[in-house]
């Protein structure tokens, strides 16, 4: 379709497009720029970007931990954000997105300063014991809190999710009950039915899926004394996992974004600065 023609459709059908009654919408907001802009990463000093390389007997194999510091000096005991990354990614996919020059900007617009630490946690693991040999949650609650205490830092009070990683960051609220205060979703891959979950093999079977999923399990992050402190979530209404969103968003003690936008990393670089203020406030 040409701009031309796609802008008379759009005259056409007015506020039909944008409240999905026609085949197809998404692709047509798209063409039309109707699903939102991409966020762009501040232009500013960004802190220290510390990577390196750990073994993990969770895991059974090497893993990066990548460590976010806010520009300027710091004590070692800043609070610190675990930040888990989406599928087929790892945990440089942070350093992609921008986080450093994020977590700068926010600080200095005001935000108390705290650390973002990343860690590989497998391509479509889920964050769970999904395969023999590979528990990437034993790591996260069992040797994280050892390899941050080896470095002078304090175990995590606060969790990003991204994607896959925003279900990650739910079973780690559930893994450690009361010890969170801040939980950011950013497009948290969450499946409402098991045939949701098995069109893309997010989980081993069924039983897999019921006893990992998050949205089966919302007693246990979204009640007083929980894990997951407060909840913000982020997800663009033009992004597959969006029904589930609104499913989690319908919570008591959940606080959501559904703004147009897709499940792109432009989506999560718009949303981050509004999750860097979230999770700063602890």
């Amino acid at each position: 379709m040409s701009v031309l023609g796609a802008g008379a459709v759009a005259g056409a059908v007015g506020g039909a497009v944008v409240e999905d009654v026609l085949p197809g919408g998404v692709r047509l907001r798209r063409l039309l720029g109707l699903t939102g802009p991409d966020g762009t990463v501040p232009q500013i000093a960004a802190g220290p970007v510390r990577a390196e390389t750990v073994r993990s007997a969770a895991r059974g194999r090497d893993v990066r931990l990548v460590v976010f510091d806010p520009p300027g000096e710091h004590p070692d005991d800043l609070p610190v954000c675990l930040a888990l990354h989406g599928r087929d990614g790892d945990a440089a996919t942070f350093t992609g997105l921008g986080t450093a020059q994020f977590l700068a900007a926010a600080v200095a617009a005001g935000t108390p300063p705290f650390r973002v630490v990343a860690v590989d946690g497998g391509a479509a693991t889920y964050w769970h014991a999904r395969t023999p040999g590979d528990d990437p949650m034993a790591m996260l609650t069992g040797e994280l809190p050892r390899w941050l205490a080896d470095r002078s830092m304090p175990e995590p009070t606060r969790a990003l999710g991204i994607s896959m990683g925003g279900s990650g960051a739910l079973q780690y609220a559930r893994a450690r009950p009361g010890q969170l205060t801040a939980v950011a979703l950013l497009s948290p891959a969450l499946f409402r039915t098991w045939n949701d979950a098995r069109n893309v093999d997010a989980y081993r079977d069924e039983a897999d899926w019921r006893e990992h999923e998050p949205l089966l399990h919302t007693d246990a992050v979204t009640g007083p004394g929980t894990g997951a402190g407060r909840i913000a979530l982020w997800c663009g209404t033009e992004d597959p996992f969006c029904p589930a969103a609104r499913r989690l968003a319908a919570l008591p003690g959940v606080r959501a974004s559904l703004p147009r936008g897709e499940h792109t990393g432009g989506f999560w670089r718009r949303v981050m600065p509004e999750a860097m203020v979230e999770l700063g406030a602890g």
